[in-house]
């Protein structure tokens, strides 16, 4: 089995790119759903994140957004609940890799480099789009302002510095532009399998 880390920062068409992978028959793992999961109902984050922020668990679920309060309130919060999330997330992603079913593992993860977690991938792929576009893109969501975007941004790896470490860039400029790269990188992969 290989594994590929699909990494890039906010609003590069991650999302995006995971599912034209999936599209060609590779097994994906979504670091945000795994998050999800763990906050929503019974999910195993919930308890934990009660235990030392009681205010951030609603009928039973973590509210994301009274978390971004805490952590904007709280510079300490963020290591706290990080300590908790981290790894509960490790767990999901090992019982991913013992179940999955596939030549191509894609553990789809936003911060892969900046958590030291391409020492663990075959090879990593990264998306990217011209500054102007990504900035666009982010915006037209409407999901938080711009100055939450830069925060964001500012707080990731410079995309640069990820596409100079990654093995392969993926230009998610358009839907077929990115579809080609995604099936271009696929059986460049399978012929690694085949010829190991």
């Amino acid at each position: 089995m290989f594994h590929l880390g699909l990494t890039g920062s906010i609003g590069m068409g991650k999302s995006t790119t995971a599912g034209l992978f999936a599209e060609q028959g590779c097994a994906v793992w979504d670091a945000d759903a795994a998050v999800h999961r763990l906050y929503a109902q019974g999910g195993a984050a919930v308890a934990p994140i009660q235990a030392v922020f009681p205010d951030a668990v609603q009928d039973g679920v973590v509210s994301r957004a009274v978390l971004k309060e805490i952590i904007s309130d709280d510079g300490s919060a963020l290591q706290c609940i990080e300590s908790i999330v981290h790894p509960l997330v490790a767990q999901d992603r090992a019982a991913f890799r013992e179940t999955a079913q596939a030549d191509i593992l894609v553990f789809d993860i936003p911060l892969l480099f900046e958590t030291g977690g391409e020492a663990s991938m075959d090879a990593v792929a990264c998306v990217s789009v011209p500054p102007d576009i990504q900035k666009q893109r982010v915006m037209a969501r409407g999901t938080m302002t711009f100055a939450q975007f830069e925060h964001v941004r500012d707080n990731q790896m410079p995309n640069d510095k990820k596409c100079a470490l990654s093995d392969y860039v993926i230009v998610t400029d358009t839907l077929d532009h990115a579809r080609q790269q995604v099936q271009d990188i696929v059986q460049d992969i399978r012929r690694q399998i085949d010829n190991a």
